[in-house]
């Protein structure tokens, strides 16, 4: 990394705030509308080592709030665009792509480089309580998005232990399914307003389609990076 890129954070983390982002290892799984804003918050802090995990790609649909999402991108992998992305900021971090679903068959590789963090920004919730379940068996630090759609105030975006959250319908679900899993080293971001719109379209998959502000997933998003930088940095 060169050392204009690092100067001025520098200034807040001092050098050994430096090195201990450029040593960290981040796995980074969905890097869609939350996931792109911590992939970009990661990687402009300095991380140096990063996994990305998606199997999706770029809609047209995507480009109101991702901000990996263009004209250019749609239709390609999410994983390898995000993979470019943070490379032409930094072209020295070690990044890779694993295009694959979450799923119980692959979060063991997943998680195999044993990453100092994990940042879950999947919007499946069944994924989501795989890989979180996984997490905590193994003891990893984890910072994991709860419903970030269906929300329009930013004052009402909150950070705490997941099982301290309230209000979000996801969050809801999360704590339900982590019922006798020690959830101790995941804290979460999510919203303490009631979603705003009921879903009523499905796409063709049979998943609800959600309603989503370009804003509110970028302060999630945000947020969860600079939560994983802080822990990082020995702040947390």
């Amino acid at each position: 990394m060169s050392a204009g890129m690092n100067e001025r954070t520098r200034l807040i983390i001092g050098d050994d705030g430096v090195r201990r982002l450029r040593d960290a290892k981040v796995v980074l799984c969905g890097c869609g509308a939350v996931g792109g804003y911590a992939l970009e918050g990661l990687v402009r802090a300095g991380v140096g080592h990063i996994r990305v995990v998606d199997k999706d790609v770029f809609s047209e649909s995507n480009m109101n709030r991702q901000i990996l999402a263009t004209t250019a991108t749609v239709g390609r992998p999410k994983a390898e665009v995000a993979c470019e992305r943070a490379r032409s900021i930094n072209p020295v971090i070690d990044i890779e792509s694993m295009d694959v679903l979450v799923s119980e068959d692959t979060i063991p590789a997943i998680l195999d480089m044993g990453p100092d963090v994990l940042v879950d920004a999947i919007d499946t919730i069944g994924m989501k309580v795989r890989l979180l379940r996984e997490a905590c068996a193994r003891r990893i630090r984890t910072f994991s998005s709860m419903g970030a759609a269906l929300h329009t105030d930013p004052m009402a975006v909150r950070i705490a232990p997941v099982m301290d959250s309230s209000v979000c319908p996801v969050a809801a679900r999360v704590r339900r399914e982590l019922r006798g899993c020690d959830t101790s080293l995941i804290t979460c971001v999510y919203s303490l307003e009631r979603p705003v719109a009921v879903p009523t379209e499905k796409d063709e998959n049979g998943k609800s389609i959600l309603g989503s502000m370009p804003t509110i997933p970028a302060i999630f998003g945000m947020t969860l990076a600079n939560e994983a930088i802080m822990y990082i940095l020995g702040k947390k």
